[in-house]
């Protein structure tokens, strides 16, 4: 009999069907699986089709901030021309650094603007080193330490550069959200299976994995004076402004030549190859630490010199200060990959 008490306790709704994730990622403490990460990866060519795959990638989910790049193309081709470092920002999730926060500052002092006319949330700096010396120096959440400032402030730009209303620019009716969701759509070859709302308040689509690589590995890919090439240039040359000094995407940029990369909330994190060939991860419980581990994985089974990336693929268990186990990816890529009706993008209209 179920106690009465449970009664009153508020559940999630059972959903139809959960997402057949596989385990990419263990940690172990002498010997003993302590925790286990489930989730989903991809590896695309740069013609889109899957190489590898684990897991369910084609089940939708949220990419977050793993976004930005191609929201900063659409605003590319909308006529946003920004100084390298600031255009890399516009694209990023920042730890909230002085140069963070300057940065998007600048941004909205080119275009007559100020922080008055941002709307993203408010929120601390999201680095560590950088919140907790925010908080020394007595200061409070605010629109330009939240980590999307540089992209809500490039929103605004984009806006005053084309005419559109700067108010309600987050609106997904609004003129620069409907450019986002036709770039997107373009450029992972799919129309959303469902949108909402981010973190910071821009609208946010539902995709999938290999939909996410095919995008990163053009925009990876992109060469000449295109707006892909535009911004993976300015990610690639400014990589501390993409993210932060004690950041493991900013150190997997500097460490792989010519790779570009972005991270995203509850787990995800997208990386393209200069030849057009690109990976994916969703880590299902949402966690971070086992991110990076899959993602330097399945560069591995690409034949990407991982060497450098030690640091990044395995993370030491300490017990008493000393290691007495491993944080590590698990050989997910040994499953055979599901079957799909079509594994190649198509364009979306």
């Amino acid at each position: 009999m179920i106690s009465p008490a449970l009664e009153h306790l508020p559940t999630a709704p059972a959903p139809a069907r959960l997402p057949q994730h596989v385990p990419l990622a263990v940690q172990s403490r002498d010997g003993l699986v302590e925790s286990v990460h489930y989730g989903s990866a991809v590896a695309t060519a740069a013609d889109g089709r899957t190489l590898l795959a684990a897991g369910e990638p084609h089940a939708a989910f949220y990419p977050r901030s793993s976004l930005k790049p191609l929201q900063a193309v659409a605003m590319v081709r909308a006529g946003l021309d920004l100084p390298e470092d600031l255009l890399a920002l516009a694209a990023a999730s920042h730890s909230g650094a002085a140069t963070h926060r300057n940065g998007a500052r600048r941004i909205l002092e080119l275009h007559g603007l100020t922080p008055a006319d941002l709307e993203n949330s408010t929120d601390l700096p999201y680095g560590t080193r950088e919140r907790e010396q925010w908080l020394g120096e007595g200061g409070q959440p605010s629109q330009l330490a939240q980590n999307c400032s540089g992209k809500h402030a490039a929103m605004t730009a984009t806006c005053v550069i084309n005419g559109w209303p700067v108010r309600g620019y987050l609106d997904p009716t609004h003129p620069l959200q409907q450019l986002v969701a036709r770039t997107v759509a373009e450029l992972t070859g799919e129309e959303p299976q469902r949108t909402s709302t981010d973190g910071c308040g821009t609208p946010l689509f539902a995709l999938t994995l290999p939909g996410m690589a095919r995008a990163f590995g053009r925009l990876a890919a992109a060469s000449g004076g295109s707006a892909e090439a535009v911004v993976a240039g300015a990610m690639r040359r400014h990589p501390g402004m993409v993210a932060g000094e004690d950041r493991d995407v900013t150190a997997l940029m500097r460490l792989v030549p010519g790779l570009l990369a972005k991270d995203g909330f509850e787990g995800v994190q997208l990386a393209g190859l200069p030849d057009g060939r690109a990976v994916a991860v969703k880590i299902s419980d949402g966690g971070d630490r086992a991110r990076m581990p899959a993602t330097v994985r399945l560069l591995a089974a690409l034949d990407v010199d991982t060497s450098p990336l030690s640091r990044l693929a395995a993370a030491p268990v300490l017990g008493g200060g000393r290691p007495v186990g491993l944080l590590q990816a698990t050989d997910f890529l040994t499953a055979p990959a599901p079957a799909q009706a079509s594994d190649t993008a198509t364009d979306a209209h």
